[in-house]
C-alpha cells in the first residue's frame, strides 16, 4: 500500500488525535480500546504479537490479554458483517455490548496493514519498543495534519519518545484522582464556632444510647454518609459523631461509641487516638458492610481489624470465620517456589498477621501458658488464609473478609474480590498508598483509591484514614526522618 493511499485512509480533522497504544496499556486495562472518545487508535502488529505472547496462563495479565483479543475479534467481525470496506479504512470503536463503565467511543481503530520502512529510523529497528517508536515517527511524518501520540505505561519509553521529539503520554483514564492529597479521608473537623452557629434551635433526640442532631447549612453539603465529624474543644469533652442520614433538610449526626475507654475494649484493644476510635466504630457497626482503611505502617490498621473480627466472630457469633487475603508481591528478590498447601504457601506473606496475633494473645495474661496456648489454637481455627489466585467464582457467606495490602490491587481486582461477598459478609480493605509495589499502579489509579472514591456515598460503606503511628517513638520518628 503506497503512502498516498495511507494518508487518505488516515486523514482526519486536526481536532481528533491518533493514539498509538503500547502493549502495556492494553494489558493494564483491556477496556482502554473504548476510552478515547472521538479520537482514533492505531495498533502496530508488534503489539498484537506481544498480546499473543502474554495470553497463556491464569494470571491477571493473561486474562487481560485474552480479553483484548476478544474485543478485537468482536469489532472486526461486526465490521465485516456490516459489509463495510476493508479493515484498512478503519473499524468503528463502538461494540454492540460495550464494557461496563467504558466510554461510548466514536473514533476508529486502525490495525497496521503495511510494513513501516526500516529506513525511517535505522537505529530503532532492534527492540520491540524501538520499533513502535519508529512507527509513531513514521505516522507523524506521513500524516502531518494529525497529532500522533504514543500512549504507554513505560516511563523509559516515554523518555525515549521525548528525546526523539515524539508526543508521548501515560494512560491516565484509570486514575481516580490526579493528586492523592484529594483522597477522601473519611473525617472532617467542624469549625470552632459550630455550636454557636448551629446550637440554637438544633433538633436533637436520643436513640439506642446515642444522641442524634439534625444540622443544616452550607457545611452539610460537603459531607458523606458514615463520614466522621469531630470538634476538639478546649476545656470540654471532644465532640465525635458520624453522618447517619442526608436528606433535603440537611444531615443527621449521631454520636459514636468511645472505644478509647477500657470498658469498651475490643478483644482487649482500646483506641489510642481519634482516628482509631473512628475505625473501631466502623468495624463494629453491623450496618457497615464495607470498611476501607488507609494509613502508614504502624497506624494500627491490621491490629484493629483483627481485634474487631475476633470479637464479632467469637464473642458475638456474627461471622463464622475470618478470611485474610493479600497480594503476594515481594519487597526484595523473590525466594522462589514455596511448598505446601495454599495456606502454607501464604504463611510467609502473613508476617503482619502473626505479629498482631501475638499482641492479641497477650491480652489474656491471667490465663497462664496453657490458657494462652488454647486461645492461640482457637484463634487460628477461626482464621483462614486464602490466595487471591483462587478467588474467582467463590461466594463468602457470613464471613469477615480482610483484604490486606489493597493498595497493590487494580480496580478490576478489587471489584472481583468485593463481589465475592455473600449474605452476612463484611469486607475490610487495608492499605498504605505510599507503599505501592505493583508495576504501572500509582496512588491515583490504585484499586484502594478506586473503591474509596466510588463507595463513599453508599450508606453501608465507611472509610477512615489513620494518620498517627502507634508502634513506638522510634518508628514514628523514623517514618518522618528517613
Amino acid at each position: 500500500m503506497n503512502a498516498k493511499v495511507a494518508r487518505r485512509r488516515l486523514h482526519a480533522p486536526k481536532a481528533t488525535r491518533l493514539f498509538v497504544l503500547d502493549t502495556n496499556v492494553l494489558l493494564h486495562d483491556p477496556t482502554s480500546l473504548f476510552r478515547f472518545q472521538e479520537h482514533d487508535i492505531y495498533l502496530p502488529i508488534l503489539v498484537l504479537e506481544e498480546l499473543d505472547a502474554h495470553k497463556k496462563g491464569n494470571s491477571e495479565t493473561a486474562r487481560n490479554a485474552r480479553q483484548v483479543s476478544r474485543f478485537l475479534d468482536e469489532l472486526i467481525n461486526r465490521h465485516i458483517a456490516q459489509k463495510n470496506n476493508g479493515i484498512a479504512s478503519g473499524i468503528a470503536l463502538a461494540p454492540p455490548n460495550a464494557p461496563s463503565g467504558a466510554f461510548q467511543a466514536s473514533g476508529l481503530l486502525f490495525l497496521q496493514t503495511d510494513l513501516i520502512p526500516p529506513s525511517t529510523l535505522p537505529f530503532l529497528s532492534t527492540r520491540t519498543d524501538n520499533q513502535i517508536l519508529a512507527i509513531v515517527k513514521h505516522l507523524g511524518a506521513q500524516h502531518p495534519e494529525r497529532d500522533v501520540f504514543l500512549v504507554t505505561k513505560d516511563i523509559n519509553m516515554r523518555i525515549k519518545a521525548q528525546a526523539l521529539n515524539l508526543n508521548a503520554e501515560d494512560y491516565f483514564t484509570d486514575k481516580v484522582l490526579e493528586d492523592s492529597d484529594l483522597l477522601y479521608t473519611g473525617a472532617t473537623e467542624l469549625p470552632q464556632d459550630f455550636w454557636d452557629t448551629h446550637g440554637k434551635g438544633m433538633e436533637s433526640w436520643q436513640l439506642g444510647g446515642h444522641t442524634l442532631y439534625r444540622v443544616s447549612g452550607p457545611l452539610t453539603t460537603a459531607l458523606h454518609l458514615n463520614e466522621m465529624v469531630y470538634l476538639e474543644r478546649t476545656g470540654e469533652a471532644p465532640f465525635y459523631a458520624t453522618v447517619k442520614e442526608i436528606d433535603a433538610k440537611g444531615v443527621v449526626l449521631q454520636t459514636i461509641k468511645d472505644y478509647t475507654h477500657a470498658k469498651n475494649a475490643v478483644w482487649g484493644i482500646t483506641a489510642r487516638n481519634r482516628e482509631q476510635n473512628f475505625a473501631l466504630n466502623l468495624l463494629m457497626n453491623p450496618e457497615i458492610d464495607l470498611v476501607t482503611m488507609a494509613g502508614q505502617a504502624g497506624t494500627g490498621k491490621t491490629l484493629l481489624t483483627l481485634a474487631a473480627g475476633l470479637m464479632l466472630a467469637l464473642e458475638f457469633k456474627k461471622y463464622s470465620e475470618i478470611i485474610i487475603t493479600r497480594v503476594t508481591i515481594p519487597v526484595g528478590e523473590d525466594i522462589g517456589f514455596l511448598p505446601g498447601t495454599e495456606e502454607e504457601k501464604m504463611t510467609p506473606w502473613m508476617g503482619a498477621l502473626e505479629d498482631n496475633l501475638e499482641v492479641l494473645h497477650h491480652t489474656e495474661e491471667d490465663a497462664g501458658a496453657w490458657g494462652r496456648a488454647a486461645t492461640r489454637d482457637l484463634l487460628r481455627a477461626h482464621i483462614k488464609i486464602k490466595s487471591l489466585n483462587f478467588m474467582r467464582g467463590r461466594t463468602f457467606v457470613k464471613k469477615f473478609l480482610i483484604i490486606d495490602e489493597a493498595q497493590n490491587l487494580t480496580s478490576k481486582q478489587m471489584k472481583t474480590l468485593i463481589t465475592r461477598a455473600g449474605p452476612g459478609t463484611k469486607v475490610v480493605c487495608l492499605g498504605n498508598l505510599a507503599q505501592i509495589d505493583t508495576p504501572y499502579l500509582t496512588e491515583g489509579s490504585s484499586g484502594l483509591t478506586y473503591v474509596v472514591d466510588r463507595m463513599k456515598d453508599w450508606k453501608h460503606a465507611g472509610h477512615i484514614t489513620l494518620a498517627r503511628g502507634e508502634r513506638s517513638r522510634l518508628s514514628d520518628y523514623a517514618s518522618e526522618a528517613l
